[in-house]
């Protein structure tokens, strides 16, 4: 990401890109490479292969970007073999992750980086999804069938970046109402319920253990304005942390 901005009198206009043709086409060479960093994340070299299918699906011109599409439109790539793939195959989630915070940090960690908290919402038609039900979707503006993830952003001087997620799953979810539900899912027996901000300090809590990305601040709106979230902030030394405050707040 460049530092340079589209508009010097917006303080956060985006940046801007200096892409050309040849950049599109050695993108999918860039992909290979960006994969090679996990290919020790995988127990198999058909789960690697499908990870790398999977990530140039969700890149290419797809409107429906779930697996049967995706499967259809990509070389090698076979329905039920990635299906099983997404579902079914282990692989080492915090190896990843710290792999990938590794990286990050080399193209923009500095010791005065932020770590960013909020919500976002992904519309859903059905209701056999994890965690769907009718809530607010700051995408939709408005209370809508979807899921909604707590995520992660690490911002510095040379740029930001995603830095993990976590699925918000409403507290319904768990009552015996949902048990067929869940199973259905193979939602994991030991999740239990967590608010967005008990999510949001669990990450965040997560990030300063394994010490990949250097940070002084961390920002989040009104939502993780929460004894929970503001706890863990406090248990870090050397972190100013500023939240939002609801209009109406008494202090």
């Amino acid at each position: 990401m460049l530092p340079d901005i589209r508009q010097t009198d917006y303080q956060y206009a985006v940046p801007r890109f200096d892409l050309d043709r040849n950049d599109v086409v050695d993108m999918m060479s860039e992909l290979k490479g960006f994969h090679e960093n996990f290919s020790d994340c995988f127990q198999h070299t058909e789960s690697r292969d499908n990870f790398y299918r999977y990530m140039s699906g969700q890149l290419c011109h797809l409107e429906r970007k779930s697996i049967e599409p995706i499967a259809f439109a990509i070389e090698g790539g076979k329905v039920r073999a990635m299906q099983r793939f997404v579902s079914d195959a282990p692989w080492d989630e915090d190896k990843i992750m710290s792999k990938y915070r590794s990286l990050v940090n080399d193209d923009m960690g500095h010791p005065d980086g932020a770590v960013i908290f909020d919500e976002s919402g992904f519309a859903k038609k059905g209701d056999d999804s994890i965690g769907v039900a009718r809530q607010y979707s700051g995408n939709l503006g408005k209370v809508d069938n979807c899921q909604v993830g707590v995520f992660a952003a690490y911002t510095s001087k040379y740029g930001y970046s995603l830095i993990d997620k976590r699925l918000y799953i409403p507290e319904h979810w768990f009552s015996d109402d949902y048990r067929e539900k869940r199973e259905k899912c193979v939602l994991p027996p030991e999740i239990t319920f967590q608010t967005k901000p008990q999510l949001a300090a669990e990450i965040l809590l997560d990030i300063a253990k394994q010490k990949k990305l250097p940070f002084r601040y961390v920002l989040a709106d009104s939502v993780y304005t929460n004894p929970d979230f503001i706890e863990a902030v406090e248990s870090l030394v050397g972190v100013t942390y500023l939240l939002q405050v609801a209009e109406d707040t008494l202090c």
